[in-house]
């Protein structure tokens, strides 16, 4: 546990990119097998314990531990792992066994019933220094925090060897290896033959848009060298079947078909699409709001299935058949794409339309006010000679995201953050006025904002807090006294467990109005004229525009 401990510990303290790829590298080429392949398991989110519980480490602690203290450390500090492990008083008439390896306690912990965890805990606890027990803890709640992607992990792991793979393929061996990948690593370091990649219905690697530089981007876009299309609000899929596998996978490699069976029922061809998922009606796409309703659910009824249609919108193919078709340039990969598209239920599978344009003056209207309304999030620009590649690469897609909207709101309320932010509080909740001259909370956000403005924050809160409930506080909020935050969001949906009966997509802090008295921020019925508009707009939304 000891080198995946400082692993951790150094990582959560190192801000570069190409600083946590050394370590992690470092990490993979030091430690032998099978250590490193559990630790490259924790980082890149493929290790999880079914019979281990964030609250069978609060029990194990307030046993030693005074309760009410534990609370009020835990409270303060921000981080379960880390308030623990310092916490925590080793037993002084127990001999301490030999630390534990990262395979020792995988291993135990997999193999342990939910009975046998808590006397694991907290023997482990008693055997190792607090370092070490902040990363044991770490593992077994499989929030590690340390800013590490699942894909740096995999590159660090694409360079352990003599002779370096791209990342990619890494990434197109992924869902066909087990932790802790001694084949992987065998392979990597020239002991073995690659490992096969041709699982069917196997994960491909997405190829990932950048933002558009209107500036340096946009005046090399044009119709013969780009495609457009619209940014649709839903979440990216892969849809596969494949030699009678039959997967739906997020843009992450997350397996998500047994939520979605209406989907994968109406799935018949042989290859893979990559598309985006969303709730279709009668040829409308629904606001995101609606997908929602279906999402992070391991099985649905019937009644929400018939109430909420899943469908794909596909805008691209990955395999024909048996034949890999990424390297072919994206016009073709759209014509085989329509081939495999036809046939299929156009309420289930229907191709994303492309977005005919004359020049940049033309496309900017579209962008500012798409005809497809609320369920276009903006545009997708692509190269009509694009290959389907990895990663993120400059150039070949762009993405143009409508600007957001915008409201006045008075700060309400605060809490705490975690981890580094524990100190500082970060978690703000704000409101508009009612006709009554009242606030009511409309959202609540927790980032947009830098460093420094969070410390100015931070002591806004502090300097005019006028009542605690708990970790909440309530600031002093009213007509001629408050601060007023420029909330940005993607949309508005109406939701009846709120207050004010709306609830914000992806609201976030973009400038603090130190300048703005209170009294001039927005109202709920200018918010609700927004939302209205936003439903008309939302009542012409056509996936087959």
């Amino acid at each position: 546990m000891r080198a995946f401990a400082e692993l951790l510990d150094r990582l959560s303290l190192t801000a570069s990119r190409n600083a946590k790829l050394m370590l992690i590298h470092d990490h993979l080429r030091a430690v032998p097998d099978p250590d490193r392949g559990w630790a490259l398991a924790a980082l890149t989110g493929d290790l999880s314990f079914d019979a281990a519980k964030p609250a069978m480490i609060r029990a194990a602690v307030e046993r030693r531990v005074d309760p009410l203290l534990f609370r009020w450390s835990y409270d303060y500090v921000g981080d379960l792992a880390e308030t623990a492990a310092l916490i925590w008083p080793a037993d002084p008439n127990r001999r301490a066994n030999r630390e534990p390896t990262l395979g020792e306690v995988v291993e135990a912990l997999k193999g342990a019933g939910r009975s046998e965890v808590p006397a694991l805990i907290e023997r482990w606890l008693d055997d190792l220094q607090p370092k070490a027990r902040w990363a044991l803890l770490k593992l077994m709640t499989g929030a590690l925090r340390v800013g590490v992607s699942a894909r740096l992990a995999k590159t660090a792991a694409a360079r352990v060897g003599e002779n370096p793979v791209d990342v990619a393929e890494v990434e197109e061996l992924w869902q066909g290896l087990e932790p802790p990948y001694a084949d992987l690593f065998a392979w990597l370091e020239g002991r073995a033959e690659r490992p096969a990649a041709d699982a069917p219905g196997r994960f491909r690697p997405v190829m990932l848009s950048t933002p558009l530089d209107e500036d340096k981007d946009l005046p090399r876009v044009t119709p013969d060298a780009f495609i457009a299309e619209w940014k649709w609000d839903g979440i990216r899929v892969q849809a596969v079947r494949e030699r009678g596998a039959t997967r739906l996978w997020s843009r992450t490699g997350d397996e998500i078909s047994r939520a979605f069976p209406d989907l994968m029922s109406a799935l018949t061809f042989e290859g893979a699409i990559d598309g985006e998922l969303v709730v279709l009606r009668d040829g409308v796409v629904a606001p995101f709001a609606e997908l929602q309703r279906r999402l992070n659910r391991k099985t649905v009824d019937p009644k929400l299935v018939a109430s909420h249609p899943a469908a794909l919108i596909a805008y691209d193919v990955l395999s024909d058949g048996d034949e890999d078709v990424r390297a072919l340039p994206l016009v073709e990969r759209r014509r085989r794409l329509l081939g495999l598209i036809e046939g299929h239920d156009p309420e289930r599978f229907r191709l994303s339309p492309d977005v005919p344009f004359a020049d940049v003056a033309e496309l900017t209207a579209l962008r500012r006010d798409p005809p497809v309304g609320a369920a276009a999030e903006g545009l997708m620009l692509k190269r009509r000679d694009s290959a389907y590649v990895s990663g993120r690469p400059k150039g070949p897609w762009f993405k143009w995201k409508r600007d957001p909207h915008v409201i006045d709101a008075v700060l309400m309320y605060a809490q705490r953050g975690h981890g580094k932010r524990s100190s500082f509080h970060s978690d703000f909740t704000f409101g508009v006025w009612t006709e009554e001259g009242v606030l009511t909370p409309v959202g609540k956000a927790y980032f947009g904002f830098t460093d420094e403005e969070l410390r100015q924050l931070d002591k806004f809160v502090r300097d005019n807090t006028t009542d605690r409930f708990g970790p909440v506080r309530a600031v002093r909020a009213e007509r001629d006294h408050g601060l007023v935050l420029e909330i940005a969001f993607e949309g508005l949906q109406r939701s009846p467990r709120h207050k004010s009966g709306v609830a914000m997509r992806f609201p976030r802090i973009s400038r603090i109005r130190w300048d703005k008295p209170p009294h001039e921020a927005d109202t709920l019925s200018g918010v609700m004229d927004l939302l209205e508009a936003l439903e008309r707009e939302g009542g012409r939304l056509s996936a087959g525009q």
